[in-house]
């Protein structure tokens, strides 16, 4: 099993890394968060996952433990294969991922291109446990899923609904780090 890859970057696009390993080039999947995070240094490093079938080898590579480690849970749900994972990586930061599974935000899951209502609810019931065990290389996930659970809750007790009010906290969550919860609940007020 190939797990990580360290070498010289030849060629990068936005979907697909060719890494110079020793000689050997390797073909590399990526998602669009992944290729944000990557500078444009020479020398890179990418923790990878090999996916093997009857008809083809496909190695797949993230920026972070975190990430592939969520791109390997994403998977494991039926229904949902690598290219929806890749998408929804894509679509979503890992971050805005966990919140939306945590706080069963079924819109914003829903909402990336290829998944459907039960897909959605699917990814949310098998997963709602595993990610609150995801080690983080970036403590930023359990911090943004506590502060906005505790935001929604508070929201809840004034009379809106968790539904109507998941999607923009974790949105003004994710967009102003740091911010306190009083502060967080304030902002979805005034935007509810």
């Amino acid at each position: 099993m190939i797990t990580q890859i360290k070498g010289r970057l030849v060629e990068k696009s936005p979907t697909e890394l060719v890494v110079d390993c020793n000689g050997v080039g390797y073909s590399i999947n990526i998602s669009l968060n992944t290729f944000s995070q990557l500078n444009d240094e020479e020398n890179i490093k990418l923790f990878t996952h090999l996916i093997v079938k009857e008809d083809s080898h496909t190695l797949f590579g993230f920026s972070t433990k975190s990430e592939r480690e969520l791109f390997k849970l994403l998977i494991s749900v039926s229904g949902v294969g690598a290219s929806t994972a890749r998408t929804m990586l894509s679509s979503l930061t890992p971050v805005e991922i966990i919140s939306s599974i945590n706080n069963e935000d079924v819109n914003s899951v829903q909402s990336i291109k290829g998944i459907g209502s039960k897909t959605a609810q699917r990814i949310i019931l098998e997963l709602k446990d595993k990610v609150l065990s995801l080690e983080s290389d970036d403590s930023q996930i359990q911090m943004i899923s506590k502060d906005a659970d505790e935001a929604i809750t508070a929201l809840e007790v004034l009379g809106y609904s968790r539904k109507q009010t998941s999607k923009i906290v974790n949105q003004i969550k994710t967009e102003n780090h740091g911010i306190t919860v009083e502060s967080l609940i304030k902002k979805a007020l005034n935007k509810l």
